[in-house]
């Protein structure tokens, strides 16, 4: 149903309860249009409030639940407190002010207070709460990096990662703004973002939400992440290494791409086998370099003379560095022609 259907409806319903109003025994006797205009008049500015608040853009579903709640707390405190002075049997009109005034401090009391404090409620983000509950499933807010590098769709298809994918608003509009960058390299790479953003929503292994709500007095993008992820007990996706440190000494849980992809490589031994083609000259004068199908960089000993041949290699030693992993390998004479003839 369109808005603007809603709005008209309720300046009419408005106007129906002005000229109910106006049938009362103590309201002024006017005209029955007259106080139909009055009640339309009190719905039309109501519906101007409205749409000036979507404007805005401040007011939300969790802080207006906040507000709810907050009021509801306070008129609760208020009746408390109005009843135990009232054990002072005061006379009727001094109680009445006292009555009037604790409501109204309490009220506006519970609603600051619980809107200044709204991210610690749990009753203000119902969807989390109610689906953990019922269907056990993780939360995952994703970082900007994590949806750049593009390896989480894989790891979505082959249900390593299963349950739902919260990526917040101001990741999006981080995201957009590499996409619309003039450096041709961060455009193709924000590009690239929200091209993975889309094959996520429609794929169907995992559900992606959209979180809209900020996290307010933080500025920091890693620091926001940080936040909501501990407010929702969700871990965080992504390749960054300082936001994964930072996580983790806030004790929030992180799932990091590059680390997964680190122990998932296979272990190689000195004294194994390898199958390997060389693609390029090495460091040294008479090495080689390949690599396996993880990224490894396999160095051939004696290997310069065949480039561009799959050959089997004896493994001789394993070397790990800052840099990542090096294997190296030592032709053992058994070598077959793929791709063209040896290098001389």
């Amino acid at each position: 149903m369109d808005f603007r259907v809603i709005r008209v409806g309720f300046i009419i319903i408005g106007g129906l309860l002005g000229v109910q109003l106006g049938a009362q025994p103590m309201a002024p006797p006017l005209s029955p249009w007259i106080w139909f205009g009055i009640g339309a008049v009190g719905g039309t500015l109501l519906a101007v409030l409205e749409m000036l608040m979507h404007r805005v853009g401040r007011v939300s579903v969790r802080g207006f639940s906040a507000a709810v709640f907050g009021l509801l707390f306070g008129l609760i405190m208020a009746k408390l407190v109005s009843d135990a002075i009232s054990l002072a049997k005061l006379d009727a009109g001094t109680m009445s002010v006292i009555r009037l005034v604790v409501t109204w401090a309490f009220a506006y009391l519970g609603m600051v207070v619980a809107l200044r404090g709204r991210d610690e409620f749990n009753i203000v983000i119902p969807y989390v709460r109610l689906s953990r509950q019922d269907r056990g499933e993780e939360l995952f807010v994703v970082d900007t990096s994590a949806i750049i590098d593009g390896r989480i769709t894989d790891l979505c298809k082959t249900r390593f990662l299963e349950g739902r994918l919260l990526v917040p608003r101001f990741v999006l509009r981080e995201l957009q703004g590499i996409a619309d960058s003039t450096d041709s390299m961060k455009r193709q790479r924000g590009r690239r973002g929200l091209d993975v953003l889309n094959e996520l929503r429609t794929q169907g292994r995992v559900e992606v939400r959209i979180h809209e709500e900020d996290i307010p007095g933080v500025a920091e993008i890693d620091a926001k992440l940080v936040k909501l992820a501990q407010l929702m007990g969700a871990k965080i996706v992504t390749t960054d290494y300082n936001l994964n440190k930072v996580a983790e000494l806030q004790g929030v849980a992180v799932l990091n791409v590059n680390e997964l992809a680190q122990a998932l490589r296979p272990v190689v031994l000195p004294g194994e086998t390898l199958e390997v083609r060389p693609i390029k000259e090495g460091k040294e004068a008479h090495q080689a370099v390949a690599y396996l199908d993880d990224g490894t960089m396999v160095v051939v000993e004696q290997g310069r003379h065949l480039i561009g041949q799959t050959i089997q290699g004896l493994v001789t030693s394993v070397l790990q560095t800052s840099a990542g992993r090096m294997v190296f390998v030592r032709p053992n004479g058994q070598s077959r022609q793929s791709g063209g003839p040896p290098h001389r």
